[in-house]
């Protein structure tokens, strides 16, 4: 083959395969574009009509990577590639990339169940798969907490639809659980009408249901009375922490002590054996 004949070829094949090389890539990059844009657009449409914020993510990312899809197989039309043929093709990957990424799939599979059932939304605080933090994002493939001490968390969602699942903001009321112990010396009777009072002129504590007050434990070093006020879900936190310190303080004033924790010992002496005689 001389310069000539190879020349020809080449141009022959510039020609027939280049132009489309480059509307590929070109498409690729105007598709890609398109896509991201659809995202934003869907998630703003879905801001203003006022769609549960849990869904606005979920969805947008659906939309991006269904036009990803539509975007590659216009590109593999350039080339000649028969849909039918592509059916085929995307089966047949399909099958061998869901057998290689059994564990993604379960973590797409857990997020649908987890917008489907909704066991919480964007903003609770929760506790899953041993992780405890406010909710941010539920993902296609995570969901997103972050911590009390503002560390962001990514939990892949096959740990958090296959674990318990603590929502702190399922209800509107939760109950403050507090033990509080009294010397064995001092009058029950004053300490718990004290501990009721405390409790009573608190506004955030709930008059329905009642709160609980009650000798819980007749323990080594003092006497253990549970208290157990209900308050509104946002207020539970300033409330253990205020009746904590008010209980121990009201407590102190009026006589009775919260005793540390303490053992009694007794020395005994061993009597001397007389001498043995000479």
């Amino acid at each position: 083959m001389n310069v000539e004949q190879v020349t020809a070829v080449s141009v022959d094949l510039l020609t027939k395969w280049g132009f489309k090389v480059v509307g590929a890539i070109a498409l690729l990059i105007v598709g890609r574009m398109v896509a991201g844009l659809l995202r934003k657009l869907t998630r703003r449409a879905m801001k203003r009509a006022a769609v549960d914020a849990t869904l606005i993510p979920f969805l947008s990312s659906l939309v991006y990577y269904l036009a990803l899809a539509v975007v590659l197989i216009a590109v593999l039309g350039l080339f000649g590639i028969q849909t039918t043929s592509l059916v085929a093709i995307l089966g047949a990957a399909g099958l061998a990339v869901g057998l290689a990424l059994q564990g993604t799939l379960s973590h797409f599979a857990s997020g649908i169940m987890l917008l489907i059932f909704r066991p919480f939304r964007v903003g609770d605080v929760v506790e899953v798969g041993g992780t405890t933090g406010k909710v941010q994002e539920i993902g296609i493939f995570t969901t997103t907490l972050t911590s009390p001490d503002n560390i962001k968390i990514t939990v892949p969602n096959s740990q958090v639809y296959g674990s318990t699942i603590k929502n702190m903001n399922g209800y509107d009321t939760r109950r403050v659980d507090m033990v509080m112990g009294v010397s064995y010396d001092d009058d029950l009777g004053v300490a718990m009408e004290t501990m009721s009072r405390i409790v009573r002129e608190d506004s955030r504590v709930l008059a329905d249901p009642e709160p609980q007050i009650a000798v819980a434990e007749l323990a080594d070093s003092s006497v253990n009375f549970v208290v157990r006020p209900w308050c509104r879900a946002e207020d539970y936190w300033n409330v253990k922490f205020d009746l904590t310190r008010r209980l121990k303080e009201e407590l102190e004033a009026v006589g009775c002590s919260i005793p540390y924790p303490q053992r009694d010992g007794h020395l005994l002496q061993a009597q001397q054996a007389p001498a043995p005689e000479m």
